[in-house]
């Protein structure tokens, strides 16, 4: 049988720039996002990419554009909500330099053991890391031996990255993704492997 790749792309900037955006913040791609985004596949002129199916995340900022690509290039498109970003409770809809002033004791311990001291009312990582998981091995299973494009977030490719991996949850926050970059991996005779990372073009 063929090597099974999955695709992850990481969403485009959104409206309002840089924020910490978890599953209870929903806006849209900006302008700058979606040339982002194009660019990434190849621009809006491609003839063809190299997907069989798409696979989104159910908030705009990653559906809007997955739909738009499947339109263009008649792909199948599944939204699976499994695939939606971490909830970052108290954090959502501010920015890393607002809660660096007004917490930043709070800030220091998230990024020295973020599996413990979440965000107050955040999911918890460990919850998150297995839900994404979930919808990665599903993925694996329903289209083996195809190249599948899924189209997420930060949160989702760094869960992605300690399951394939089998890294501690602590070492997630000490990868950068940056936006619309792919992240892949593979399954194929070596098992499961992390192919590349942080690539704004494949």
């Amino acid at each position: 049988m063929s090597d099974t790749l999955i695709d992850l792309l990481r969403h485009g900037t959104p409206e309002g720039g840089r924020a910490y955006r978890g599953h209870n913040i929903d806006d849209p791609l900006s302008e700058k996002g979606w040339a982002q985004m194009w660019a990434a596949v190849g621009g809006e002129a491609a003839e063809s990419v190299p997907w069989t199916h798409i696979v989104s995340s159910p908030l705009i900022r990653c559906r809007n554009f997955a739909e738009a690509l499947g339109t263009r290039h008649g792909l199948p498109v599944t939204v699976d909500a499994r695939f939606r970003e971490v909830g970052f409770g108290s954090w959502e809809g501010r920015t890393p330099e607002q809660i660096q002033h007004d917490n930043p004791d709070e800030y220091a311990a998230f990024f020295h053991d973020p599996v413990h001291n979440r965000p107050p009312g955040a999911e918890p990582l460990t919850d998150f890391v297995a839900r994404v998981a979930r919808a990665f091995d599903d993925c694996l299973q329903e289209y083996a031996g195809k190249q599948v494009l899924v189209v997420a977030h930060a949160g989702v490719v760094r869960a992605l990255m300690a399951h394939v991996l089998q890294a501690d949850l602590a070492c997630a926050y000490r990868v950068v993704v940056n936006n619309a970059c792919f992240t892949r991996c593979r399954l194929g005779e070596r098992g499961l492997l992390l192919e590349f990372h942080n690539c704004p073009a494949l």
